[in-house]
Parts: structure tokens; sequence; C-alpha cells
């Protein structure tokens, strides 16, 4: 069994948006509570914000069953067996189940509007979108313990979304304000799929349209201490050079949506060897630069006292095309779940994991299941 997390740091998991794909992110969550490593901390976009807001909104022995009881519900549109794991059978397979989405929506989910969205005059709100997601307010309220996320000593939760009107991205943080389920569905409302969500007047949609995974503001607001980050990114920012026009589509969805993870950690990275720097330079100063403003701020520069970040990223394709993220069919739903379950327990159980230094200053990455891919 992997070693327990010290007290003194903090356990965030990070879940990246990605749809269908984000059955994956279940599957590590398993394996963590398996391990008994326990977030302290849960930050979502999209449907990372909807698994997010299950785990926080349940006490822990419960997580599981209720994250199984969401992905049964979203995948039992297309529920008998696909004809192989990989192959050119398979992937026909993927794609009539993701056209059976497209068509009829997903259950608990979203469904397509009777009348398209053109019909409607300019200032309604179901001519922004072709599906409507009141589904999803039903199945937050019947999955998630609201009172039990806004309660003070409660696991803390942040969903990313972009305000429609000023194109700032925004935070939803229960440390912050009182969380609901519009809040979640404002993180996932991807246009023009879904409508806009109204929270306090001002418009959202999904925060995956300015990035898709919160590590930045995790990074950005944490209190000064160590951190444990579980990365958990359903998109991966490499691949093979496309050889049809379906391969081509996927691979531009990858880049998009793979929001350069390791562009922030490597970002963080030497911003956290800057400010190391500067504290050595100020404790080589004479006392009487030590009062000047510049040295002040300098000294006010906030440090983390050691990073440890394992990025779990879903690199199975499984014959899967640019339909992969709505690909919602029981046996593919499945297959992440697992596939995420066992990338994560063999990360857990990694001695280049177990065996991390900790308490040391700066941002360390471990990507433990790359070989597997």
């Amino acid at each position: 069994m992997a070693k327990a997390e010290p007290s003194a740091e903090e356990n965030v998991l990070v879940l990246q948006g990605g749809g269908a794909l984000g059955s994956y992110q279940a599957g590590v969550y398993e394996a963590l509570a398996e391990c008994g490593t326990t977030p302290n901390w849960v930050a979502g976009i999209s449907i990372g914000a909807i698994n997010s807001a299950i785990i926080a909104g349940n006490p822990p022995e419960r997580r599981v069953e209720r994250l199984r009881a969401f992905w049964d519900l979203a995948s039992s549109r297309v529920t008998f067996p696909s004809p192989s794991r990989d192959g050119e059978a398979r992937r026909w397979f993927n794609e009539f189940s993701a056209a059976v989405v497209a068509a009829t929506g997903i259950p608990g989910f979203f469904h397509p509007r009777l009348i398209p969205p053109g019909v409607f005059w300019p200032d309604e709100p179901q001519s922004l979108s072709y599906y409507d997601t009141a589904p999803l307010k039903k199945t937050l309220l019947e999955l998630v313990d609201f009172d039990l996320i806004n309660e003070p000593k409660g696991l803390r939760l942040s969903v990313g979304a972009v305000n429609v009107l000023t194109g700032n991205f925004v935070y939803f943080d229960n440390r912050e304000r009182t969380i609901g389920p519009e809040h979640i569905m404002a993180s996932g409302a991807l246009p023009p799929g879904f409508p806009p969500v109204f929270i306090d007047g001002e418009p959202y949609w999904d925060g995956g349209i300015v990035s898709n995974t919160p590590l930045q503001y995790v990074l950005d607001t944490t209190p000064c201490g160590g951190l444990t980050i579980f990365q958990v990114d359903l998109f991966s920012a490499r691949g093979r050079m496309p050889v049809t026009m379906p391969d081509a589509l996927q691979r531009e969805k990858d880049i998009r949506f793979s929001s350069r993870t390791r562009l922030n950690t490597d970002l963080n990275k030497h911003l956290e060897e800057l400010r190391d720097a500067a504290r050595r330079l100020m404790a080589k100063l004479p006392p009487e630069l030590c009062s000047d403003p510049d040295v002040q701020m300098l000294a006010q520069l906030p440090t983390h006292g050691g990073v440890s970040v394992m990025h779990l990223i879903n690199r199975s394709e499984m014959s899967e095309s640019h339909s992969k993220d709505y690909e919602f069919s029981r046996y593919t739903i499945d297959e992440h779940w697992q596939t995420g379950h066992r990338d994560a327990h063999l990360s857990l159980h990694d001695d280049r994991w177990t065996g991390r230094e900790r308490g040391v200053g700066g941002i360390n990455t471990f990507d433990l299941t790359s070989e597997l891919y």
C-alpha cells in the first residue's frame, strides 16, 4: 500500500474537463480512496466540476458509490457490448454511440431541444444552445449534498467558469461563497451545445473555453506549505501524427483542451526558483537596504514548502475519434474508469512516488504511467 500522506501536506485533486472521458477521473478517485489518500481540496472544470461536486458533496464512504451512480446513469443509452477494444469495428461502434448521444442526449444530464435554436427570438434563452441541461440540475440535487459542500470545515471545492460578457475567468470557491448546483452547471456550460448559466444576473459558460485545468488557480491561491497535487488530465498534449481527417480533428481537440499542463508546471518551477533566488539575495543585503520598498515587496513573495504533482493522463485511445468526449456507451465509460483506476493504482505504488523527498521547496512532477502507452 502507498505511504500515507503527511498531515502537514495538503492533498489536492485537480480535474480537467472532457465530457465522457471524465469516468477516467472517477476511476482515479476510486484508487485514491482505496489507498487512503483523501483530498482536502477538489478543483474542477466542466465534467471535472461535476465529479468534484459529487466527491465534495458526499461523505468519504459514499463518494465512489455516488460517482458510479452518475456514470451508470450517463451511460445508460447504449449498454450492449462493443465488438472489441481496438480495430475498425470498434471505431464504428464508438461513432454510433456518439451519434445516439447527439440525437437523444444523456439521461440525467441533457436532452435536445424539440425546437431548433434558430426558431426562437434572439433574446430568448432557448436561442443560444442545442440542448437543455435542466436534467443535470435534478441529478446534482439527487447525488450531491450541497449543505455538506457549504459546511465551514468541509472539503474545499473550486470550480472554474468564464463570464460571457467580460471574458474573465472566474472560480466559484466554497471558501468564499455558498455553492449551489448552478455553479457546477456554469462550469460545464460549453457552447453552443449548452446554454449559459446565470449567477447573480451574470451569464457564465464552461471554464474550458479559457483554461481546461484548475492547476494554476490551485498554485496561485494555496497557503504556504506542502502540497500534493493529483492532476488528472483527460486529453493528452502529446500524440501521433494524424493520417486521416478524423485523426486530425481528434488531435486538434487534444491539443486545444490539454491546456498545456506541463507548461504550467514548468513555469511555476521557474517562478519558485526566482523566489528562492530573491530570498538568498535579500539575506546578503546590508541592513540599510532592507527597508527599501522593492526589497520589502520581494520579501512578501509567498513560497510553497514543496509541491509534488502526480500527472495522471488519459492516453488510452481505444479506436477513439474526435467524438470521444461525447461517446457515452456503457462499455467505453467502464473502460475509462478501469484505466483511470489502473493508472492511479500503479502510480501510487511506484517507488519513485512513495520514496519521493518531502518538504523540499520547489515543484516536482511525476508522470509514472507514460511507458504504458
